[in-house]
């Protein structure tokens, strides 16, 4: 079991930029692959990215590809999502979620999952 802790959600125009982070407790954050997803209201919780326990493996929805970048450092216990060009269909709650073994992009393959952190675009 790894706790993790969302932070960085905010309030920006459409175009601008946020960067969430993710911190893991556990010394074992570095066994896991690690997700982000968002659910709009009214809305299933929906894939955004993935990375895998070495960084090497990387998926993103099509929605976000160009746009937002998944990085994790594990000496830091913790992941990242930097976006970009922030559009208001961005606008969510958005999860970290990890899971033992390689990335997925099924939410019901992850285990663990933060509380969220609010991401606002307007227009």
């Amino acid at each position: 079991q790894v706790q993790l802790i969302e932070s960085g959600g905010g309030s920006v125009q459409a175009g601008g930029s946020l960067r969430l982070s993710c911190a893991a407790s556990g010394r074992t954050f570095r066994n896991y692959a690690m997700g982000w997803f968002r659910q709009a209201p009214g809305k299933e919780r929906q894939f955004v990215a993935a990375i895998s326990w070495n960084g090497i493996t990387i998926y993103y929805t099509d929605s976000v590809k160009g746009r937002f970048t998944i990085s994790r450092d594990n000496a830091k216990n913790t992941v990242y999502l930097q976006m970009n060009s922030l559009q208001p269909e961005d606008t969510a709650v958005y999860y970290c979620a990890a899971r033992y073994g390689p990335p997925e992009v099924l939410v019901i393959l992850y285990d663990n999952w933060g509380q969220g952190t609010q991401v606002t675009v307007s227009s």
